[in-house]
């Protein structure tokens, strides 16, 4: 409940106190006094909002006593009432008691307290422009305390070493010393792999371990916008520039400027539109559409494709001077397919990921999950496995995710497409026997995980009788585990 506004009324009338007294009490939390002294009492001791003070009193008049509550309490809203209408008066009140309104006798009750609402409002905004005051001035060095936290938190999200999850052997360690080599050189990178590879991390670890840590990062989607539309979110444009353009508009690169910026998709871009980008890195400067006037930058530029550019630049689809002034580095992201050692610590970190942004909690994830996971190709790389882990945690109903959320098109991975052939062969050891039964095994439990341990399906796919799938189980002790050693913990 809304505590409500305290109102002092002064007045050497009783029947008038009381009768003021009788009309507000209702909507106001009203202290009455009927001399100076009282008044001056009920000041000290309660937290008065409203003055409500009659003109002619014995002992000063109402004009002086708010000149003197101005002084001592300046927040105090101050309202003279009075049968009086001397000019003199209301000109004295005004400058010397500071009064917000002058009430003149016989007042109407309804009269009275849209007034003094009005009154409250006024006070109410008085202290929030009090505070915002205070707050100001202390605005800057909050403000500079703020970003330099900020810069530290993105600097250790995007750390080339914690940033890019992978395992001790993984081959994106050689990739992680390029990106810490480079990272501070003001040198042009081209990154480069298949779609959900993590480039733009890439892009963001380059960023936030350089020396334009504190600037801008901005990044474009180059392939999602038609030509005239691209030109104008990179450089700019002026008002009436074409259809549509009501306002002058600030490029990305000038709002880069000293920063950096990522051109992802730099290899879906037009032959004409890649004349003008060439142009911009040999002048280091923009001109922006509509304008004649020239606007010097400073940016690093990171582009990133998915094309094969050598091809690309064979076929006259990219220009090869562009190319050399993008590519400075050049750096290849492997997908996932080939980072199979990776596959599990990538999966907990984006569960763990996955659970802060949803808000929902699991306690970690079956083995059998992260055997399919390493099974799969991952078409769709990094990006795919985060939408299959986000789906299953929204379906997940148990403490753990397990094989029965996997999407279908995971889980039925065919035994063919789950062992990489030739190395899988070739990365078994020991007699023929053994490496039969050891790829036996395999398939049998890939199978097995794939129909959700349903014997019957199994055994039907694979030829076998029940008697005979169980026996084979049972030699190669393949059994749905349900104890914790077939549990990873997010933890």
């Amino acid at each position: 409940m809304t505590t409500a506004a305290s109102i002092l009324v002064v007045d050497d009338e009783q029947r008038s106190l009381e009768s003021i007294q009788r009309i507000l009490c209702d909507r106001f939390d009203v202290h009455i006094a009927n001399n100076i002294e009282d008044a001056e009492t009920i000041l000290r001791r309660e937290w008065i909002q409203i003055l409500l003070c009659d003109q002619r009193m014995p002992e000063m008049t109402g004009v002086e006593f708010t000149q003197k509550v101005r002084d001592e309490y300046p927040l105090i809203i101050r309202i003279i009432i009075s049968g009086y209408t001397d000019s003199e008066d209301i000109i004295n009140a005004v400058n010397k008691g500071g009064i917000y309104q002058y009430i003149t006798k016989p007042w109407h009750p309804d009269d009275l307290i849209i007034k003094l609402n009005n009154a409250v409002d006024l006070f109410r905004l008085q202290r929030e422009n009090e505070q915002l005051s205070v707050e100001l001035k202390l605005k800057p060095d909050t403000i500079e305390q703020s970003m330099i936290e900020k810069r530290r938190t993105l600097k250790a999200r995007y750390d080339w070493d914690q940033a890019i999850i992978r395992s001790q052997e993984s081959c994106m360690n050689s990739i992680c010393n390029t990106i810490r080599n480079a990272a501070p050189f003001d040198v042009n990178i081209l990154l480069t792999g298949e779609s959900g590879t993590g480039k733009e991390l890439c892009a963001r670890s380059l960023h936030y371990n350089s020396l334009r840590q504190d600037k801008v990062f901005v990044a474009e989607n180059c392939g999602a916008l038609p030509d005239e539309l691209l030109e104008s979110e990179l450089f700019g444009h002026k008002r009436g520039a074409f259809t549509g353009a009501i306002d002058d508009r600030i490029g990305l690169f000038e709002l880069a400027d000293g920063g950096t910026i990522f051109l992802d998709e730099i290899g879906d871009t037009s032959p004409a539109f890649q004349v003008k980008l060439l142009r911009v890195l040999q002048e280091r400067e923009i001109r922006p559409l509509g304008s004649n006037s020239r606007r010097p930058i400073n940016v690093r530029i990171i582009a990133a494709t998915n094309r094969n550019m050598e091809q690309d630049i064979r076929d006259k689809k990219f220009r090869q001077d562009l190319y050399y002034r993008l590519a400075t580095f050049e750096i290849n992201i492997p997908p996932l397919r080939n980072r199979q050692c990776d596959i599990s610590p990538l999966a907990i970190a984006i569960l763990n990921q996955t659970m802060d942004q949803l808000g929902k909690r699991v306690k970690g994830i079956s083995e059998e999950v992260l055997n399919c996971f390493e099974a799969y190709q991952w078409p769709g790389n990094v990006r795919e496995m985060q939408n299959e882990i986000q789906r299953m945690l929204v379906l997940g109903q148990n403490d753990y995710l397990g094989s029965d959320l996997i999407s279908p098109q995971i889980l039925h991975a065919t035994p063919e497409e789950s062992i990489a052939d030739m190395e899988l062969l070739t990365g078994i050891e020991g007699t023929l026997k053994q490496r039969v039964e050891s790829l036996e095994a395999r398939i049998l439990k890939e199978t097995l995980i794939r129909l959700r341990w349903n014997k019957t399906q199994t055994a039907q796919e694979l030829g076998l009788s029940r008697v005979g799938l169980r026996n084979k189980m049972h030699r190669y002790g393949l059994e749905k585990n349900t104890n914790i050693e077939s549990i990873i913990d997010v933890a």
